[in-house]
């Protein structure tokens, strides 16, 4: 045998033995006899596990889905909105000082614009279709003034929509677009909403990136009138928001608030906010509200309202006690908005305190609003209301105005302060207010008729009972900007010394006493007069 032949056989001496009993530790170890292929095989081929048994989840499951099953159902319906106007005198300054190289930014400018062509603001929003043949209730505030408007559904179409009308102070908007078999939203009832029931809100919140998007929240409270919404409107604004904290931002607006069933019961409309983003309080306009404004819009195109020629505000606590309501609720008249007023011809007086329409309770400004203003002309209510000496009753017929009824008091027109006239001295009273006769010359300073009596307010004194109430003082007038407030009858008594008001003062209700004041309107001679409530410092 040759010596590499015997070098072989040496080899394979010593590796057999080594390879048996490798084999045989693996068995031992249970060492995988598959290569990675036949591995992931294996593992692919895994029993689903079945999710586990919990009884007491049943409730939330069931929930999740009825959330689920209203927001498939009602999706179809909202539409995204896209809206172009002409941008703003102020909009168009800003843009006119840009830095060199700055340009307008994409989006508000349309392709094809000629350069002496006003530059457009675009914005977006949300609607809901009310109709199968493309009418879509939104917000004023979303298409308000806008020259083009752009809907899209949710499976994408795209269509060119006509404004129907709108009605700025419920802030209710209403498209056509000329498409048929559409979804429409099932309409609720706001006035049947309770407090704590769970709610979607549904729409396009921030634009473009996050349509169609659904929220959920609870109703947090329902009536919220006395909002500073920031829109610097005088209170011209019929406002019963429904309150939510469903997740709403701007591009919310005109989107529905919807109910555990599936119907509206709301238009997504405002947020109180410091940043413009949600920050925990969001408002709907009540569905019930709404669809008043759109029935009158569908049928002619416009808002007509009702009214009894009145201006009133929610009552006070000193209007409740002085005409004995057990609790804090009602509308006080304040001033009647003509002489040939209905609510006065029929025998309202200032200061009265109406509590119910048609038996219906009134608990504040906008419930009233609602109640009379979406009236027809010629109609008459029967209105309840309370005075010191009890309840009275009266049948008004309403009459058609140009803006809503019964909102609250205007801020006055400005006026020059008064110049102080010597020799007349002021003195104040238990009122909270220093005070002087006016005389023929004074009443000429502050733009009222020179035969005019009465005392005028100099000023109010701090932390007074008056400091709470809507007074306007001479003295402080041109910083207010506000005409000067003079006092004509104090609980239905003439006062034009200090000496009436003392007498006058002595005849007040549980404390509390009704001032008629009377300012210039025009600062020409025309008069307003109103009423106000001050509870006497004691």
């Amino acid at each position: 045998m040759s010596t590499r032949s015997l070098n072989w056989l040496k080899f394979f001496a010593l590796v057999a033995p080594a390879f048996v009993l490798g084999l045989f530790v693996a068995g031992l170890l249970h060492f995988p006899a598959t290569g990675i292929a036949q591995e992931r095989a294996t593992h692919a081929s895994i029993t689903k596990v079945a999710p586990p048994r919990i009884p007491a989840a049943r409730q939330l499951v069931e929930l999740s889905d009825a959330y689920a099953a209203v927001a498939e159902a009602v999706r179809p319906s909202v539409v995204y909105i896209v809206s172009e106007r002409p941008m703003s005198s102020q909009q168009m300054q800003m843009f006119g000082q840009l830095p060199p190289g700055f340009v307008i930014p994409r989006g508000q400018q349309r392709r094809g614009q000629k350069n002496d062509t006003p530059p457009t603001e675009t914005g977006s929003g949300t609607g809901f279709v009310v109709s199968n043949d493309g009418y879509i209730l939104t917000n004023n505030h979303v298409i308000e003034g806008s020259s083009k408007v752009t809907v899209r559904l949710l499976n994408g179409r795209q269509y060119a929509a006509r404004i129907v009308g709108t009605d700025k102070d419920t802030d209710v908007g209403v498209l056509k677009i000329e498409a048929t078999g559409l979804t429409p939203a099932a309409l609720g009832m706001s006035e049947a909403t309770r407090v704590g029931e769970w709610v979607l809100a549904i729409g396009n919140p921030l634009g473009e990136d996050l349509t169609f998007t659904v929220t959920q929240g609870i109703v947090s409270a329902k009536g919220r009138a006395r909002l500073d919404l920031g829109d610097n409107d005088g209170g011209k604004v019929i406002r019963d928001y429904i309150q939510t904290d469903a997740v709403i931002n701007r591009g919310n607006s005109g989107g529905p608030l919807v109910n555990a069933k599936g119907e509206v019961i709301g238009i997504n409309s405002a947020i109180a906010s410091q940043t413009g983003y949600f920050s925990g309080y969001a408002f709907a306009v009540p569905i019930d509200l709404a669809r008043k404004v759109m029935d009158q819009i569908m049928s002619h195109g416009k808002v007509e309202r009702a009214g009894m020629l009145i201006t009133v505000q929610t009552a006070t606590e000193a209007d409740a006690d002085y005409v004995g309501l057990a609790s804090v609720a009602g509308v006080t008249i304040s001033a009647f908005t003509r002489e040939d007023s209905p609510a006065k011809r029929a025998g309202m007086e200032l200061g009265d305190v109406i509590v119910a329409i048609d038996g219906q309770p009134m608990l504040y400004t906008s419930q009233l609003q609602q109640t009379v203003g979406f009236r027809h002309p010629g109609e008459t209510v029967k209105v309840d209301l309370l005075r010191k000496d009890g309840k009275h009753s009266y049948n008004v017929k309403l009459v058609s105005i140009d803006q809503p009824t019964s909102v609250v008091a205007d801020a006055a027109t400005p006026a020059p302060a008064a110049a102080k006239p010597e020799n007349i001295g002021s003195s104040k009273s238990a009122l909270g207010l220093v005070t002087e006769p006016l005389t023929a010359a004074t009443a000429t300073d502050v733009g009222l008729p020179a035969t005019t009596r009465g005392l005028l307010v100099r000023s109010v004194v701090e932390g007074s009972a008056a400091a709470g109430a809507r007074i306007c003082p001479a003295d402080e007038s041109a910083q207010f900007q506000c005409p000067p407030d003079v006092i004509v009858s104090v609980e239905g008594k003439p006062v034009k010394s200090e000496a009436d008001l003392k007498t006058a003062l002595a005849s007040a209700v549980r404390g509390i006493v009704t001032l008629e004041i009377m300012s210039s309107k025009d600062g020409k001679g025309a008069t307003a007069t109103r009423a106000e409530r001050i509870r006497i410092a004691h």
